[in-house]
């Protein structure tokens, strides 16, 4: 690609030390972004910044879907952002990645090799008949292959979707046929707490189906033995070993799709989210440098990231593929789970890579918590971290301060960030800089973005009042559509607000008496367990697949670790019996993933459904928790409450 690079240790750009409530007109904050994407290379300048039109009644009476594009008639590449560009800046020899896998291997790649990599698999997909729009399915661990064909996707225009490596056959399923994914890259297994776990036979099942699925493209990782399907399975090493090391990037428009991220939904099958080239990179680029970097320019060059996330998730996306690579940084991605083989597994990878950002989730700081109840050893030196960070969902300020205390020495600023993957990147969090923080408080929205709390009328609450979060000034990162179903984009996030343009989060949230933002949980049918948003109606749906179960109603319940447990609520056919709620809970997690797994499974005679058949789960989080019980006047069969009630009891007696 022609043009100069542009080198980001020089950047001049400054954000306000406030939200958007810095950038005091529209026109200053679309400025704001042009030139946080001035930090990329383009390989021709866009003529229109922005445009928003947002959902509008047609002569039909009925809401247009919102448009919503930056960087209209710019062109870039975003693998050539994040590798090529730093190669020519003289950063070839600077290491990208250090990988360490779960059994103990490691590997350090430098910007130059994997620019050789990235090359290599980006020939090897157009060898495979992979080209611009085409949606590749990558069901991969945390492996160097894995940002490597992530980043050739987007060499190449191919559009990734990643799936994390421990959903089931069906819900990868769900994805390859969903997509219309050509093809499917997997493994023929991968290392999890200490054994090698088969994949490929998942991705075998998952492709066995209707579905456009051309080749299956097969890393070795464990030496497993598997199926092979001659024609169409081809090993990576074969194809992606012998490819040159030497391609071109092309330039493509800003609004080009790059990915496909899949997030649970309140009803129905999940929304694959449609995020662009230009906007998303800008707003993941710019806001890790904000939230992560060292201040000082000068300093970066010993700065070593670690988001802890699996690749899969929109958080590595953003913060451990596309924000950190852009930046040409150095970063940890590690293969394992974090007490393989002891709890004291990322203090040692702390220490051996020098780790000065840590960014995890708050349900990982719970288990260290438990797992080091008298704190951290000092054996285990943590001195280089600079700034920590949570993601995922909420922080409890027990954990925060813990955190803070033990892995940061009492010093070390956090970020305690707010953002979902329909917003791509970060919306709000306290500023690295900031003199104070408030434990567990999202603290107010980054530059360029704003956000106000409502309520169902969106008049704004006052302090210590839920309400429901929008976010009234969006970030490039927006999601642009559901794929196939923009209708389900509209419905989803922009309906209840059309008149006023605001993207509905569904979080419900509150101001304290600073105007600060605390964000206080999902206010729809959305379970969060560690930082995964599981959708109530996707667990009952694998329930009631059961032959047993007539009808289930599964809601989330309070956990000490996850944040939230899954308590599943079922009628069955026939008699109950000691087994089946392990046979439920194994069902469950065949059917969706093990992450799914209801921690409780109870048997009632009923579950409390509205007027209109919609179940309460509210009801059911109440009951189980025993917590006082809200309206039950709109219930068509009120009469079940007590009965479930006993049935809880009685369980506990039992118990």
């Amino acid at each position: 690609m022609g043009g100069t690079p542009v080198d980001l240790s020089t950047s001049t750009l400054t954000a306000p030390d406030a939200g958007a409530e810095g950038l005091e007109t529209e026109a200053e904050r679309v400025a704001f972004w042009e030139e946080a994407a001035r930090r990329l290379h383009w390989t021709s300048e866009w003529h229109t910044a922005h445009t928003f039109e947002p959902a509008r009644p047609g002569s039909d009476g009925e809401l247009s879907v919102p448009r919503i594009e930056w960087f209209a008639g710019g062109t870039l590449n975003a693998a050539y952002n994040c590798v090529d560009r730093h190669v020519e800046a003289g950063l070839g020899d600077k290491p990208a990645l250090f990988f360490e896998g779960e059994p103990g291997d490691r590997r350090t790649v430098t910007y130059r090799e994997l620019q050789d990599e990235v090359s290599r698999a980006a020939n090897a997909l157009t060898a495979l008949g992979i080209g611009k729009g085409d949606p590749v399915v990558i069901y991969l661990p945390v492996l160097v292959e894995t940002v490597v064909i992530t980043l050739a996707c987007a060499r190449i225009g191919a559009v990734h979707s990643l799936v994390f490596g421990g959903f089931s056959a069906e819900a990868l399923r769900f994805r390859v046929e969903d997509t219309g994914a050509k093809l499917l890259v997997t493994t023929d297994g991968q290392y999890r707490r200490g054994t090698a776990v088969p994949v490929k036979e998942n991705a075998d099942a998952a492709v066995a189906g209707d579905n456009a699925i051309e080749h299956v493209l097969v890393i070795r990782r464990t030496g497993s033995d598997i199926a092979w399907t001659e024609g169409r399975d081809v090993w990576w090493h074969d194809a992606v070993g012998s490819a040159s090391p030497v391609h071109e990037a092309q330039a493509f428009e800003a609004e080009t799709p790059l990915f496909i991220m899949y997030t649970s939904g309140t009803t129905g099958k999940p929304k694959g989210l449609v995020h662009t080239t230009g906007g998303y990179l800008t707003q993941a680029s710019w806001s890790f440098e904000y939230l992560f970097s060292d201040p000082d320019p000068a300093g970066r060059e010993s700065d070593v990231h670690w988001c802890t996330a699996d690749l899969a998730w929109v958080t590595a996306h953003t913060y451990e593929i596309y924000g950190p690579l852009s930046n040409g940084a150095t970063q940890v991605i590690f293969e394992g789970t974090p007490n393989t083989p002891h709890p004291g597994r990322h203090f040692e990878i702390i220490e051996r890579y020098r780790v000065t950002s840590y960014y995890t989730a708050p349900t990982l700081i719970r288990s260290l918590m438990g797992w080091f109840p008298d704190g951290v050893p000092e054996s285990y030196d943590r001195s280089s971290i600079k700034v920590l960070g949570t993601v995922g969902e909420a922080t409890n300020p027990e954990a925060w301060r813990w955190f803070r205390e033990n892995i940061g020495s009492g010093t070390a600023p956090m970020v305690d960030t707010w953002w979902q993957s329909e917003t791509g990147a970060t919306v709000l969090s306290p500023r690295p800089t900031d003199a104070s923080f408030k434990p567990g408080c999202a603290s107010r929205a980054l530059p360029g973005v704003s956000t106000r709390i409502v309520n169902d009328d969106g008049e704004t609450v006052a302090p210590g009042e839920q309400g429901l979060i929008v976010v009234d000034r969006h970030g490039p990162a927006m999601a642009r559509t559901v794929w196939g179903n923009p209708q389900r984009y509209l419905d989803s996030y922009w309906r209840k607000f059309a008149d006023k343009g605001w993207f509905l989060a569904g979080d419900g949230a509150k101001y304290d008496d600073d105007g600060h933002t605390w964000i206080l949980g999902r206010v729809d049918d959305v379970i969060n367990v560690s930082g995964h948003r599981l959708s109530t109606i996707e667990i009952e749906s694998a329930l009631v697949s059961h032959p047993q179960v007539v009808e289930a109603g599964v809601c989330p319940v309070a956990d000490k670790v996850t944040g939230h447990a899954i308590a599943a609520f079922v009628v069955v056919r026939g008699e109950d019996h000691p087994e089946l709620a392990q046979q439920l809970r194994a069902h469950v997690a065949r059917e969706i993933g093990p992450i799914a797994k209801p921690a409780a499974v109870v048997v009632v005679p009923d579950v409390p459904k509205t007027r209109s058949g919609k179940i309460m789960r509210r009801l059911l989080t109440q009951l189980y928790e025993g917590t006082p019980l809200g309206d039950t006047t709109s219930l068509q069969n009120e009469a079940c409450v007590p009965r479930i009630a006993e049935v809880i009891a009685a369980g506990r007696r039992d118990t």
